[in-house]
């Protein structure tokens, strides 16, 4: 065992830090609306540039505006170790999505602070811009630009709902940084998380060691059928959508079941054209949302959807179009993360199972650049994106403590 096993971060501190935040937004539910780069973002992010900077780190700002809080290693030439999440919020966000995973960041380096422990490599906290594309879309657009997946020029040049873009807010925010959007050296990222879930809450687990995040493919299917009256029109010679519709639904969930635990099916809108009680549709739109965290059998669940889609609107004699609007490959997390993430929970004595992030993060596009691992807690009844989202103060801290452990293995403690 390490000389520094039974080291622990302070518990109510982190809390403190959390809930001082969260002022920073707060709305009458108990949640928060710090949205990307408004006037809250920028107080958010001031309000934590000046604890990095009470701390001792160095801060540094990109062309995007992600934040790297920099706590020096003895040997600043080896390659740092990033920690952090994002500070933005949904519309009725919650205090612990995203922000968890940047203030236990600080806490880890407040306690080394205060036990005077220093690293060979050095350790940057790290704030993604714009990680909930609320505002902006598209979603993890600090990391995306900064992994290459995005150009920064294509990003500047979005606008909200209200014409504001990127560029003008950031600039206006004052964060719009010198440092170049783009990796520097890095040996191992590690974010931390609520889960944003029920699965740990219900297996009675501490911690989840998080092995990637799961691929899903996004749909756009249009039926289309014949309109006609709804009383004098025969079941048999209608052309209705509908009838096609349920079956093809139906497979979805199907593919679900059969590829459980992991299979997902989602169904987010359907539009009915012209939408008249009393009128077969002219033409359906629905979105499908079909996910899982094996490559492989993802890619056999959209084969056995589009194939059933076919031969349901042939069969219907419907006209159909399936447009695929969005895909996210399966993303597997580096093996020595993971690892280290589950030795320091072993080490730490914490109930643990191994998890798959059902949404998308920061370190969806991390991992393309650096080896990544994440961390998981759970969060009560399994509610994000929602201002009762809440988690417990002990299993906050025993992330941060594993986060902790990590970063110490990691960094190589001198």
């Amino acid at each position: 065992m390490s000389e520094h096993s039974s080291l622990h971060i302070n518990q109510q501190r982190l809390w403190n830090s959390l809930m001082e935040m969260a002022e920073i937004g707060a709305t009458n539910k108990g949640g928060c609306n710090r949205q990307a780069l408004t006037e809250l973002d920028k107080l958010g992010r001031d309000l934590f540039v000046s604890w990095c900077i009470s701390a001792g780190c160095e801060i540094m700002i990109d062309e995007i505006g992600n934040i790297f809080a920099r706590r020096s290693g003895d040997a600043e030439e080896e390659s740092a170790i990033l920690t952090g999440s994002h500070l933005d919020t949904q519309p009725t966000g919650g205090k612990f999505d995203g922000v968890y995973g940047v203030l236990a960041g600080l806490e880890v380096i407040r306690t080394l602070n205060d036990n005077h422990i220093s690293t060979s490599h050095p350790i940057e906290i790290v704030v993604w811009t714009n990680e909930e594309g609320a505002r902006f879309s598209p979603a993890c657009m600090g990391s995306g630009v900064w992994s290459g997946e995005f150009k920064l020029e294509d990003i500047y040049q979005i606008t909200d709902n209200d014409g504001q873009s990127v560029l003008d807010e950031l600039t206006k925010i004052e964060y719009k940084g010198l440092l170049p959007a783009k990796p520097r050296p890095a040996k191992a990222a590690i974010e931390l998380h609520i889960e944003q879930g029920p699965i740990l809450e219900n297996e009675a687990k501490q911690i989840g060691v998080v092995t990637g995040i799961q691929g899903l493919r996004w749909f756009d299917l249009s039926l289309k059928g014949e309109p006609c009256h709804a009383g004098p029109t025969p079941m048999s010679s209608r052309r209705d959508p509908v009838q096609s519709m349920l079956p093809i639904l139906a497979c979805c969930y199907d593919l679900a079941e059969k590829f459980s635990p992991w299979g997902r099916a989602t169904i987010g809108c359907i539009e009915a054209i012209p939408g008249s009680r009393n009128t077969v549709p002219e033409e359906l739109k629905i979105s499908i949302d079909l996910r899982h965290p094996d490559a492989g059998t993802l890619d056999e669940i959209d084969e056995i959807f589009r194939v059933y889609v076919d031969e349901v609107c042939k069969a219907n004699q419907i006209e159909y179009t399936l447009e695929e609007t969005w895909r996210m490959e399966v993303t597997q997390f580096d093996d020595l993360c993971v690892n280290t993430i589950k030795n320091a929970t072993e080490n730490l004595d914490y109930q643990h199972m191994e998890i798959y992030s059902g949404a998308g993060h920061d370190s969806l596009y991390v991992s393309q650049k650096v080896p990544t691992g994440m961390i998981f807690i759970p969060c009560e009844n399994g509610l994000s994106h929602n201002e009762a989202e809440n988690a417990k103060s002990e299993d906050l801290a025993a992330g941060a403590n594993v986060l902790l452990h990590s970063i110490l293995e990691l960094a190589i403690v001198k």
